[in-house]
């Protein structure tokens, strides 16, 4: 399974040939929805946190990360389907807990 260590922040309302969502790690994303005073949410559904925030120009933007537990999420289904492993890409933009959980649900073989 391919699972993202980032998220992205995203400019509302979408525009046809409009901005691009901005990806960002889990830590950016923390600090954004904390410098402009707003609750992260957690859809159970999605199994990610989320939030909306209004930047200096009035623009709104939704915002969907990973934190520890949506990768915890993942990891819960990697094993409910069986499924060999799994890997990542932007490993720049990932956050400590997760190498945490990856070491206390998985055996980690090198090769």
């Amino acid at each position: 399974m391919g699972q993202n260590l980032y998220g992205y922040d995203w400019t509302l309302p979408y525009v046809p040939g409009g901005p691009y969502a901005r990806a960002i790690s889990p830590q950016q994303a923390i600090r954004l929805a904390a410098q402009h005073n707003v609750a992260i949410q957690y859809d159970t559904r999605a199994q990610a946190p989320h939030f909306r925030y209004r930047d200096e120009n009035g623009k709104e933007h939704e915002v969907w990360f990973e934190d520890a537990r949506s990768i915890q999420a993942k990891f819960n289904l990697v094993k409910e389907l069986g499924l060999r492993g799994m890997s990542y890409w932007k490993l720049g933009l990932d956050f400590p807990q997760n190498w945490l959980l990856l070491t206390d649900n998985f055996t980690v073989v090198k090769r």
